[in-house]
């Protein structure tokens, strides 16, 4: 990444983002860490400059020059605490020109009138002289332009102060200046190679930070994707509904819950009436669109915990937790009202939409739920026998010896049709198994 950002032309002679925006968010990233650091310079400058009014008193004692000197001091420490405040208060002080500036070219014109006001102590004026240049480098937040220009000022104004004002020897006078000289050059070096790092950071965690929201999209794209893939598993697609596998995981899970807790579970199995005439007739279109309406109609009818799968074909199988066959009955004859009253605009007079329903019970022997489902298949298969658009309710099974003895016994069981006497019914069942003829159609 150094490679990409110092040689790709992303920054400039500043050592800035050649992109401002860039740039502009980089600073609002450190704003916090370059106002904390800027306080912190003000205050040591601050307590630098009252430590060295007592050498100043040490020195010059309490003439004019000290007072002079005091005076130009105590106003530069006012100054910045009072910068340091505005800085605390506001940190986006600390990325303004003109008081950050001011207090820059006050604390060296301090400095250099140290210089002038106490010619003496040459050794330590360019002590200092180094220090704040340096200083301008590494410890105030600023744009390289002004870091070069400030210490330009300090080097003039020390050239002058030394030729004009103190009469210091020119070697000594050579000598600073190239110490000066060479501070700034390493100064320069200095904090171009450390905004050079701190902006490869920032590329850095930019970088991260996108790798991390597109593994974000991509975790959330593949949980999306495995839900979608889930409800293809378990979902019929035509209908909407549960499809067979599906249907039997939500079954079973009925199955053990009612043998855990001795309630009752009662199954229904659901045939669209003469559903494949229906698709010669008016093609596949429609019986798509009659079967998803069925299921919707299903759905209307249905308690949240009942349970409602796509068997097969034109067949629909439903799962009545804490049902017992009365109950069951009475919910399938609601479904088949309710799909009996359905008008499609697709399905002319001629073409009459019902069901026929078969129902059963999971018995206190059934530790699985074929046996039921056969019973209400058996149920069903009668109901399309005895002429569609009915209800039937499967007999409770017999004890083995009694099988043996003949057929069922169909009498107890309740099938309803439309404008036809129940006890009617009940004497056609019971006439059923010995009628001869062909077989039924079971559509």
């Amino acid at each position: 990444m150094r490679k990409v950002v110092g040689e790709a032309g992303l920054l400039n002679w500043q050592a800035e983002f050649r992109d401002p925006a860039m740039e502009a968010l980089f600073k609002r990233t450190i704003l916090d860490y370059n106002a904390c650091q800027l306080r912190l310079a003000l205050c040591l400058i601050a307590g630098l400059f009252l430590v060295f009014a007592l050498a100043d008193y040490s020195v010059l004692g309490s003439d004019s020059a000290f007072a002079m000197l005091l005076a130009i001091r105590l106003i530069t420490v006012a100054i910045c605490l009072l910068v340091a405040l505005a800085v605390w208060r506001r940190p986006a002080v600390a990325y303004m020109v003109f008081p950050i500036n001011l207090v820059y070219l006050l604390c060296l014109s301090t400095i250099l009138l140290a210089l002038l006001l106490r010619p003496l102590d040459v050794g330590i004026h360019v002590a200092s002289l180094m220090v704040a240049s340096i200083a301008l480098y590494l410890f105030l937040p600023n744009r390289l332009p002004w870091m070069l220009a400030g210490n330009a000022y300090l080097i003039a104004g020390f050239l002058t102060v030394s030729l004009v004002g103190s009469r210091l020897p020119p070697i000594l006078v050579m000598t600073s200046l190239l110490l000066l000289m060479f501070v700034n050059l390493l100064g320069w070096m200095t904090i171009t190679r450390i905004k050079c790092l701190k902006r490869e950071q920032f590329t850095l965690l930019l970088e991260e930070r996108s790798v991390n929201c597109r593994l974000k999209e991509e975790i959330h794209e593949r949980e999306e994707l495995e839900a979608r893939l889930r409800h293809m598993a378990c979902t019929d697609e035509l209908t909407g509904i549960a499809n067979r596998r599906h249907f039997f995981e939500l079954a079973e899970q009925e199955l053990r819950r009612a043998r855990r807790d001795g309630t009752p579970l009662a199954l229904c199995m659901v045939d669209v009436d003469l559903f494949k005439q229906l698709n010669d007739r008016h093609g596949h279109g429609v019986g798509d669109a009659v079967l998803a309406t069925v299921a919707g109609c299903c759905q209307s009818v249905l308690r949240e915990s009942d349970v409602l799968g796509r068997y097969g074909g034109e067949e629909f199988v439903i799962a009545l937790p804490l049902a017992d066959l009365d109950t069951a009955a009475v919910i399938a004859e609601r479904l088949r009202d309710r799909v009996s009253a359905l008008k499609l605009p697709m399905l002319d007079d001629k073409t009459p939409l019902t069901v026929t329903v078969g129902i059963s019970r999971i018995e206190s022997g059934d530790s699985r739920l074929e046996p039921a489902l056969l019973r209400a298949d058996k149920a069903l298969y009668d109901g399309k026998a005895r002429g569609r658009n009915c209800v039937v309710v499967a007999p409770r099974p017999l004890p083995a010896a009694h099988w043996a003895v003949g057929s069922p016994d169909w009498a107890s069981c309740l099938m309803t049709m439309p404008d036809v006497d129940a006890t009617t019914d009940a004497a056609g069942i019971l006439a059923a198994p010995q009628a001869g003829g062909p077989t039924p159609d079971r559509s």
